[in-house]
């Protein structure tokens, strides 16, 4: 009998907090909603969900208000994790053993969500940790990596298909009430970019693009956080910037741009 091999990855911090994922959920919910309602096998993963199992049963529990066949797998390298885990389990949620590897027995996922994990890894690491989990996913999958505060206040994150080398897009989504400056939010980056706000680096101008369009849309704000955010957002795409969502996601405090607009140079 062959031995399982040894998962893949390190054991991270573990914190975690009910709703913490709210933001990246609800972005998923939208939209994965219809890969999710027409796949046969309509598989969830949540990579690396922590020490308590809130964030795997909050986005099941999100997206089967779209998708009601929805079933998610929670994925944890800590076996003590699993087991804590384990007693919520059901028809429509499991916990199992496992990294980037993602281990789901020959079965692909729709969508595999890996928050707060690439955090402690090094730069390098994050291509060889993005193969991985793609190559779990179904025809037509996505991968949503990145990062988040404690409180799930704000939040980066990438999207990556089957089979891709690179990431497609990198959404923004924060809270808008208390916001001083868009580029205060460079320290909750994806680990692919956290280190790349740098002057020459296309991450630094998109930042200090939006610095410039939150400060000229000041007036704004007598009609609040929200219509101060819609003018910075229309304003960046007038510069020339290629603004991939509209006015619906942006009242959400949302941005997303083509990872061509963000990629590290060499």
């Amino acid at each position: 009998m062959t031995r399982p091999s040894r998962p893949v990855g390190t054991i991270t911090r573990g914190t975690t907090h009910p709703n913490r994922l709210r933001r990246v959920d609800r972005w998923i919910a939208d939209s994965c909603a219809r890969a999710l309602r027409t796949a046969a096998d309509p598989l969830v993963v949540d990579l690396g969900y922590g020490a308590a199992a809130w964030t795997p049963r909050d986005l099941r529990d999100r997206l089967r208000s779209v998708c009601p066949d929805a079933v998610v797998v929670g994925v944890e390298i800590d076996p003590v994790r699993v087991a804590a885990a384990s007693p919520y389990s059901d028809a429509t949620l499991t916990f199992r053993r496992g990294g980037f590897e993602v281990p789901l027995d020959g079965r692909r996922a729709v969508v595999i969500r890996a928050f707060n994990v690439l955090r402690q890894y090094d730069e390098s690491e994050v291509d060889g940790a993005w193969r991985a989990m793609t190559a779990r996913l179904a025809p037509g999958g996505l991968l949503v990596e990145g990062t988040c505060d404690e409180l799930g206040r704000h939040a980066w994150w990438v999207a990556l298909e089957a089979g891709a080398a690179s990431p497609r897009s990198l959404t923004l989504s924060t809270r808008l009430a208390g916001l001083d400056r868009p580029s205060d939010l460079a320290e909750r980056l994806p680990k692919a970019l956290i280190h790349r706000n740098v002057a020459g680096e296309r991450v630094h101008d998109l930042l200090a693009g939006l610095d410039r369009c939150w400060a000229a849309a000041a007036p704004h704000a007598a009609f609040g956080v929200r219509q101060r955010w819609l003018a910075t957002v229309s304003a960046l795409r007038d510069s020339g910037v290629d603004v991939l969502d509209g006015p619906s996601r942006w009242r959400l405090g949302e941005l997303t741009v083509p990872w061509s607009a963000v990629e590290p140079g060499p």
